[in-house]
């Protein structure tokens, strides 16, 4: 009976477990599994690379560099005892997983070395800075900005003068890249986590060499710059202004309603998108289309690539000489790089343009081109060259869609074709499988990406899978070959026709967006998970896409995390890093006390912790007396939260008394550490210079406890610049 049992359970992977196995039986079975993701192990190398450089990054401190150099040496080691323990299948995957979490440790450590660069500190004199044009930026909140190599600013000395600077400028003249201007600007710190544990936008402005941020107080002026820049910023410059003029011809061709969509997504550049029309994109769950990633590079090298393929079919002589496909492949991959250079190369393009790359060299040395093992050559390339990309959402969703569409298309049933089958059936049959396969796919792809949405970006579109499944091919077979062929042919005035072809895909598209985003429920706002949520999350899909068997649905509860853990208590104050910006919360709303200043930042954290922000003066006023320096609670205030944000002088002693009197929370922006308050909790400048953002939770009656967002930073390289303010 015993030999029965384990002959039953040593079956193939798919085979159903006894209905009462024995002990010896189930470890059979189990080993039977492991064993059976023989040819898979290596799928987990850059898993096991992400999680140590997700280590590395989820430090509090700064590792000293011999830390790297030892992971890099234990790493190597692993790897040499893996080629000597070849024997033992087990300690030699053991070793390799090691060595990759190792390697990827080091490597986040060695590449924030080579990131490190002066850091602008906070500031609040106006510097003249005189500088050449980089790039146009994406335009923010205040208005266009711009990407500047500084010469000099002020009195500054060369070594504090950060690499790259982005200022938002007050309208009027926008220079193009490559001109050198001169412009009167404050220049701060790059900005910090809205609230504790959100987002850290510093992080990403230190590894792309952006060490201050600021806005202009007067219009750019032409500086005359006696030196040259050096010559890999002026081949920058000259591909970006060669970029920023075809966004420019593209606009005035198409308009700025459709030639805006149309320029982001051919040249990267979005300066000129209208803000409705990036609400409706990003409530309809088609925001990805702006950004260029994977989509736009599967689009391109898949347009060239197929018709390559067709055009070498179509001649016979060639189609006898050359191989079609390895021909389609290479001019494929060449046009991925190119668009690459057209697009600007920003991070999520390079991770795209890695992975098609990837696929298409894996068609010239005649291996498959889509595949998990392809896949994870392609994660592997993207960690070792940006390991900071583990930390970022592009790449995570990215990443988790792919993953998960590769692991559909292997279990994605593959009938056998019928002979002879009348063509009105077999049209009829492929509608049907192309309907059902891509309603499949943007099913697949949504839900991997889901936990990553809720969990950064706090929002669900509803009729997002709809709306995806709308514009699929109007992007695949109209706007992106327009775009890509529009392009080509502008430069020698050839390129209105296929741009005016872009631009009915688009206007086309900007319909769908619009009706999805009008829609009843269109989007939900969803709080944030527990932090730990999100990696086992991560870790789940992944398991669920790489394990072969019936144990891959052990992942699912894992994937599952982020929806189904519950959620964090919602604070009760937040205070932005400046102590210039306050909300309380009140039930499921959130009343910011200043709702024309700092919004975007009131908006992040009311809806990571799925509060509704409001944003207009009324129910303030009905529950806050607020002046144009300050506010006091009323009787009917939720909470008795008292803020001023004047910064040169301390309110007069009226005020204050009121504020002191009044309230059992007082903030105050300026550094003024009045000794004579009598509220429970004082905050001043200080503590934010010290703390930055932070929440705070009412524990009983004139009891408080706080959140800082630098107690979870932690003292890295981008959490910091200097503030006189903290000086001894």
């Amino acid at each position: 009976m015993e030999a029965a049992a384990a002959n039953a359970w040593a079956a193939p992977l798919s085979t159903r477990a006894p209905a009462r196995p024995s002990l010896a039986a189930a470890w059979s079975w189990l080993v039977e599994q492991v064993e059976g993701q023989a040819s898979r192990w290596s799928l987990w190398t850059p898993v096991a690379f992400g999680c140590g450089a997700a280590l590395y990054f989820a430090l509090l401190r700064e590792p000293q560099a011999w830390v790297g150099v030892l992971g890099a040496a234990v790493s190597a080691a692993a790897l040499l005892a893996a080629s000597r323990w070849s024997r033992s299948r087990a300690l030699t995957v053991a070793a390799v997983l090691l060595a990759c979490g190792l390697g990827g440790f080091s490597m986040a450590k060695l590449r924030t070395e080579d990131a490190k660069a002066p850091i602008a500190g906070a500031q609040t004199r106006p510097q003249r800075m005189q500088g050449w044009v980089v790039d146009v930026a994406s335009p923010g909140a205040g208005g266009p900005r711009l990407l500047i190599a500084p010469a000099r600013i002020g009195d500054w000395s060369p070594a504090a003068t950060p690499i790259r600077v982005r200022i938002t400028l007050r309208g009027g003249y926008l220079p193009a890249p490559g001109e050198a201007i001169s412009v009167l600007a404050v220049i701060n710190t790059p900005p910090q986590p809205a609230s504790p544990g959100s987002y850290d936008f510093a992080r990403d402005a230190f590894f792309q060499s952006v060490g201050g941020v600021g806005f202009a107080l007067g219009p750019v002026q032409t500086w005359y710059a006696a030196e040259q820049p050096p010559w890999r910023l002026r081949l920058t410059m000259r591909i970006n202004a060669l970029r920023w003029a075809l966004t420019r011809r593209i606009v005035d061709t198409l308009g700025v309603r459709t030639g805006g969509l149309a320029a982001a997504m051919t040249t990267g550049h979005d300066a000129f998108i209208p803000q409705a029309q990036v609400n409706d994109l990003r409530v309809a769950g088609l925001a990805h289309i702006i950004s260029i990633s994977g989509l736009h590079m599967a689009i391109v090298g898949g347009f060239v690539f197929a018709l390559t393929r067709f055009a070498v079919a179509a001649w016979p002589w060639l189609a006898l000489r050359v191989s079609g496909k390895k021909l389609a492949a290479g001019l494929a991959l060449t046009s991925v790089l190119a668009y690459l250079v057209l697009s600007g190369a920003p991070p999520p393009a390079e991770r795209s343009a890695v992975t098609a790359a990837v696929a298409f060299g894996a068609i010239l040395v005649d291996r498959q081109a889509i595949s998990l093992h392809a896949l994870a050559l392609a994660a592997l390339v993207v960690l070792l060259l940006q390991p900071e990309a583990v930390t970022q959402p592009g790449f995570q969703m990215s990443f988790a869609a792919t993953a998960a569409l590769v692991a559909l298309a292997e279990v994605w049933p593959h009938p056998v074709k019928e002979i002879n089958t009348p063509w009105p059936i077999r049209i009829v049959q492929g509608v049907w499988t192309w309907i059902l396969a891509g309603a499949a796919a943007s099913f697949v792809a949504g839900t991997a990406t889901a936990p990553f949405a809720m969990q950064h970006f706090n929002r669900i579109s509803t009729w997002g899978l709809v709306s995806n499944m709308v514009t699929e091919p109007i992007s695949g077979f109209l706007m992106m070959p327009g775009l890509a062929i529009g392009a080509v042919l502008a430069p020698f005035g050839l390129g209105a026709w296929p741009l005016q072809v872009a631009g009915f895909a688009i206007d086309l598209m900007n319909r769908v967006a619009h009706i999805a985003a009008t829609a009843p429920y269109a989007q939900l706002n969803v709080a944030s998970g527990p932090a730990w949520t999100l990696p086992a999350a991560f870790l789940g899909l992944l398991w669920l896409c790489l394990w072969k068997g019936r144990l891959r649905w052990l992942g699912l509860p894992l994937a599952l995390a982020v929806n189904l853990a519950p959620k964090p208590a919602a604070p009760d104050v937040w205070i932005d890093s400046a102590g210039a910006a306050v909300a309380v919360r009140s039930g499921a709303d959130a009343v910011l006390f200043r709702p024309d200043v700092k919004l975007f930042g009131a908006e992040l954290w009311a809806r990571r912790r799925g509060l509704n922000p409001l944003e207009t003066e009324v129910p303030r006023d009905a529950n806050f007396d607020c002046d144009h320096w300050s506010c006091t609670p009323l009787a009917t205030a939720p909470l008795k939260v008292a803020s001023a944000w004047n910064v040169k002088r301390p309110l007069d002693d009226g005020r204050l008394a009121q504020m002191c009197g009044s309230a059992e929370v007082v903030i105050l922006r300026n550094d003024f550490s009045p000794q004579s308050c009598v509220a429970p909790v004082v905050l001043t400048g200080l503590d934010f210079a010290r703390g930055g953002s932070a929440e705070l939770y009412r524990l009983g009656p004139g009891k408080w406890g706080a959140v800082w967002a630098q107690d979870l930073r932690g003292r890295r390289p981008w959490t910091w610049g200097p503030d006189p303010r903290l000086a001894p």
